[in-house]
């Protein structure tokens, strides 16, 4: 393994017909134009669920159950310097209405066409599998 472990969640959004909320990384930010699922870092002592519960606020400003926060499968790739390990979690029911707070674009995606977004290497197996799913 080259470099550290790094850990971090990430989020399936479904809305009500069944597509994926994607969001774009904004300029400014490593992979900066790439489209991949919410979620972000876990901070030392939280739990997965607390750690995307707590992103989804911070990025989308909407509130989360942890316990309804479904984990589907994850993603484990190499990167320079570091090796990703993330798990996606489902989530189907939010309070609130999905508004970007760090100057992300958003779209609701189908999920047989999660691969016409240009994304990072990470997140391009969870796209295959989603679409696998139907």
């Amino acid at each position: 393994m080259s470099g550290k472990l790094l850990l971090v969640v990430a989020a399936a959004l479904y809305d009500d017909q069944g597509r994926i909320l994607l969001a774009q990384r904004p300029p400014g930010k490593q992979l900066a134009g790439l489209w991949e699922f919410p979620g972000g870092k876990l901070e030392p002592g939280e739990t997965p669920e607390a750690a995307l519960a707590r992103e989804l606020l911070e990025e989308l400003s909407i509130t989360v159950n942890e316990a309804e926060l479904n984990p589907l499968t994850f993603a484990s790739h190499a990167y320079t310097g570091f090796h990703l390990l993330m798990p996606l979690y489902a989530c189907r029911s939010w309070t609130g209405l999905i508004q970007p707070r760090e100057g992300q674009a958003v779209a609701w995606v189908e999920p047989e066409n999660l691969k016409q977004y240009p994304a990072p290497p990470a997140d391009i197996p969870l796209f295959d599998w989603l679409a696998a799913q139907g």
